[in-house]
């Protein structure tokens, strides 16, 4: 008479331990791009926090900068006018006009689904933000002989989040065409944070925000980045293609690889 079989079962693993297992390089994947993407609203809403409660040390730090760079707009009026100029071809409106020719032209690539992320990370950033200026409601610096005025509320700065979505588009969607060479990529990272910090800091220097409301600019545009950027790569694992190093390859290296319109496959 034979033994009887003995019917053992493999506990399940835990959801923690699913996350972080390297052989669900999906489950890691998104757990990881979460994280990052908590780790960049941590400070946004901390800053937010302060913003909000008026905390003395931050009200001086933004006062002492705005007070210093004024100064030196007064006497210096072609400083004002090189900012004036900045601030107004990297503004809002024209950095969605450019992304928009640039979702016509990923179109034409074929690449939809990467023009849809384009337009999705330039729509929510710019929804959060204009929500976020009415939630907080803070007021613009008041300056007795300013050099630039700007309407509505301050915090977070539409330049600088705008600025910022625009210049990480910008760098994910060229990356790909940078291929291997170094000073290509060196060169589009350059001119994304050029884009970003200069825009921001015109508005500084301009007098029509505080030091923080541009801080706070740049850390929502670089999370909304994150965000949707790893929405985009979880994607790609669920149709099968290979995973990227974003920050290397962008998030569709096959498009410096595609056809175009004419005649070729869809790329996403």
């Amino acid at each position: 008479m034979s033994a009887p079989r003995s019917h053992t079962t493999t506990p399940a693993p835990s959801w923690r331990r699913r996350r972080l297992d390297r052989q669900h390089s999906l489950g890691l994947r998104l757990t990881l791009a979460a994280t990052a993407a908590f780790l960049v609203l941590v400070p946004f809403a901390l800053l937010m926090l302060l913003v909000l409660t008026a905390w003395p040390p931050l009200h001086d730090l933004d006062r002492s900068v705005t007070d210093a760079l004024h100064g030196y707009a007064l006497t210096h009026p072609g400083w004002v006018r090189a900012m004036s100029w900045w601030t107004d071809v990297f503004g809002p409106t024209p950095l969605r006009l450019v992304a928009l020719v640039g979702v016509l032209w990923l179109l034409w690539r074929r690449a939809r689904r990467l023009a849809l992320w384009v337009v999705t990370t330039m729509t929510v950033g710019a929804l959060l933000g204009a929500v976020l200026k009415l939630l907080v409601g803070r007021h613009r610096p008041e300056l007795l002989d300013p050099v630039a005025r700007a309407a509505g509320w301050s915090f977070p700065s539409g330049h600088a989040l705008n600025a910022t979505l625009f210049a990480g588009v910008l760098l994910l969607v060229l990356l790909p065409y940078a291929r291997d060479r170094w000073w290509a990529k060196l060169a589009l990272w350059t001119v994304a944070l050029l884009i970003a910090v200069a825009t921001g800091f015109s508005r500084i220097a301009l007098g029509v925000h505080w030091a923080s409301d541009v801080l706070g600019g740049w850390l929502l545009g670089v999370a909304v980045i994150v965000a949707t950027a790893s929405a985009f790569t979880t994607w790609r694992r669920q149709v099968g293609r290979r995973p990227v190093r974003t920050a290397r390859e962008g998030v569709e290296p096959e498009l410096a690889d595609s056809p175009n319109a004419t005649g070729g496959r869809d790329v996403a």
